[in-house]
């Protein structure tokens, strides 16, 4: 039988399931999508056939089907060694992935507050996994681990100091897998030591954030007590002015309705009036859709301004890294962020920007740039197994 680590990232509606090998070589990927629902439905990434759920399959039923699904094509053995779930919000409790017991599930709960639309769903899988592998050793890996070493003057908000004493608000951070692995994998590019090596990261994907990384930690981040905060992204505003929530409110609208319209309805989806989705805002912007070319440059401006005001936290700068799904694959955003960028130093060069698959050092930069410019492929599923791995025992 094949050791093998399982890989758990539950959403509202959604299951992804990661298999990696005991030599963190990834064996498959599945997804159950639109769960407790109608219309359920669970696939294996790269097999047409549809994997069998049942009518309004709930997260534990999606799982016992895909894992029962790995079995079948001999990819793992019935019961995997390890594994390991994505958790978004640790609160100030986690500064480090954990093995997961009875306490670590309470203090996530104790957190739910912080995250009401991640944590509860995120206990989901981990009850269902338990539940199912009562003997497997599993681990929690915190999106908001990897920045608890901010300092006080880049976590604390301006606000009454009994805010943060009595109700924890300030700057947490989120896609701190993410953000780690870019440290790791640049610093591996450059011929450096992740302890030598410091970047600003951009995580681009529907959820945006960017990360001043200083000699291997974290030291500033754009996302705040909640993932709304900082970069326009997908369908969430970014920064505002918080007076807008009571303008809104004098003008009739509820709480909850200005909270699905910044996190649902804002970003470029808002701005555009028509999607979401890069690719699709690009090809609108061709074909003369203002709105869309408007939401592009939006984006790209409030990023550039954002790496400008991250190299405040650096005493010097070994690269600019774009990741995430919009952060590698749209060349367009990489070079209208980087236009924004003349007066620091940076410059793009356009073929290597349009062709950066070619260059297996990921650089993107001209010659005449003052810093290097990577595209990194982020892998946070790898960087999960690899704490899963680490934390449980393992042979």
């Amino acid at each position: 039988m094949k050791q093998s680590i399982l890989v758990v990232n539950c959403g509202s509606s959604s299951l992804k399931l990661a298999l990696f090998d005991e030599n963190e070589n990834k064996l498959a990927s599945a997804i159950a999508e639109r769960l407790n629902g109608q219309d359920a439905f669970a696939r294996i990434d790269g097999d047409e056939q549809a994997v069998t759920l049942p009518a309004t399959a709930d997260h534990k039923q999606a799982l016992k089907a895909l894992v029962s699904a790995f079995s079948d094509r001999q990819l793992m053995s019935t019961t995997p060694t390890a594994i390991g779930h994505r958790v978004v919000h640790g609160g100030e409790t986690f500064r480090q992935a954990v093995l997961i017991d009875s306490d670590v599930i309470k203090a996530i709960k104790g957190c739910a507050d912080l995250a009401p639309l991640h944590n509860p769903v995120n206990l989901v899988g981990i009850e269902a996994t338990r539940e199912q592998f009562p003997d497997t050793e599993q681990v929690a890996v915190f999106d908001t681990a990897y920045h608890q070493t901010l300092a006080p003057r880049a976590y604390l908000y301006a606000l009454p100091e009994s805010y943060y004493r009595d109700l924890n608000v300030r700057r947490y951070g989120f896609h701190g897998t993410s953000h780690f692995f870019m440290a790791h994998e640049a610093a591996r590019l450059l011929e450096k030591t992740p302890a030598t090596t410091s970047i600003i990261s951009a995580h681009l994907g529907n959820g945006c954030s960017i990360t001043a990384i200083k000699d291997g930690l974290s030291v500033d981040t754009s996302m705040g007590l909640t993932p709304l905060e900082g970069l326009v992204m997908g369908t969430r505003s970014g920064d505002i002015d918080p007076g807008l929530f009571d303008y809104l409110r004098s003008r009739g609208m509820q709480q909850a309705e200005v909270h699905k319209m910044l996190n649902q309805k804002s970003g470029l989806l808002g701005i555009s009036g028509q999607t979401n989705d890069m690719r699709s805002l690009c090809e609108l912007a061709d074909h003369g859709h203002e709105p869309s070319a408007l939401a592009i440059e939006i984006f790209c401006f409030r990023l550039a301004k954002y790496i400008g005001a991250m190299m405040a936290s650096l005493s010097q700068l070994d690269a600019l890294v774009f990741t995430g799904g919009i952060g590698e694959n749209s060349h367009r955003v990489r070079k209208q962020t980087v236009s924004h960028l003349n007066l620091l130093g940076f410059d793009i060069n356009a073929d290597m920007n349009s062709h950066h698959g070619r260059y297996s050092d990921g650089r993107i930069d001209d010659t005449r740039s003052r810093f290097p410019i990577l595209v990194i492929p982020t892998n946070e599923e790898l960087v999960i197994a690899r704490e899963a791995k680490r934390l449980a025992s393992i042979a």
